[in-house]
């Protein structure tokens, strides 16, 4: 039994060590041959055989060999359950804890009973943004905290302020999204809306509508009703 626990100890050394040799054979080569590659944050078996996957500026995946003679861009397909694994991969990496977010900063929409829940960032000059306000007309039982995400233009940071100072900040909001009427001049401490900024950039929000539901996924871009009631039944705790 001592023998046997040696050569499985050795065994897992000899792993351990072989795969962190390939590692480095990896950074080493993709560095020197090219520099123009951003900096490697992780390097890590995939689900093929013999293939590496790279990644960087964190959520940005590449595949190499285990030498790193050859890299490859793309999505990774498992043809046997038809599955994307590389979008599996950037879903997982890019995922929002729910529960993190500072929902002090948002401004909340209760429609129905309120049980299932959405946060959403958003342009108030954003069109794509409107289309997906009206859809969400359409969804009932639901909590909505809207993260004023002004990133379009110096006119969408005044009227995320109009909005956020508004007496009645939802009503502004559909009022100008929905019924497409402006929000009136306001004025107040409106600091959350450049928090909404910062924590956008450290999630690495580029677009409007940025959706967030409570399992932590994140969709980028105006859905319709249709996918938006599939996530939230698939978010539900």
């Amino acid at each position: 039994m001592k023998l046997m626990k040696t050569v499985l100890i050795a065994a897992t050394l000899a792993g351990t060590l072989g795969a962190s040799a390939q590692e480095a054979t990896i950074r080493k080569n993709l560095g020197e041959r090219i520099p123009q590659l951003p900096k490697i944050d992780e390097v890590s078996k995939s689900p093929m055989p013999g293939l590496f996957e790279i990644r960087v500026n964190g959520t940005e995946i590449y595949y190499s060999d285990a030498e790193g003679n050859y890299l490859m861009h793309g999505n990774l397909i498992d043809t046997r359950t038809r599955r994307n694994l590389t979008e599996e991969r950037v879903d997982k990496l890019t995922a929002i804890s729910f529960d993190s977010l500072p929902i002090k900063d948002a401004f909340t929409i209760v429609r129905g009973n309120g049980k299932r829940r959405l946060a959403v960032f958003e342009d108030p000059n954003c069109g794509y943004c409107k289309r997906f306000e009206r859809d969400l007309q359409k969804v009932d039982n639901i909590t909505v905290h809207t993260f004023l995400y002004p990133i379009l233009s110096a006119d969408s940071g005044e009227k995320s302020k109009n909005i956020w100072c508004a007496k009645d900040k939802a009503k502004a909001w559909q009022d100008w999204m929905v019924r497409d009427q402006l929000p009136a001049a306001a004025n107040c401490d409106s600091a959350a809306i450049a928090r909404n900024v910062e924590l956008g950039r450290k999630y690495k929000i580029t677009g409007t509508p940025t959706l967030v539901f409570t399992n932590g996924v994140r969709v980028p871009g105006a859905i319709g009703v249709a996918d938006i009631e599939k996530h939230l039944a698939a978010s539900r705790n």
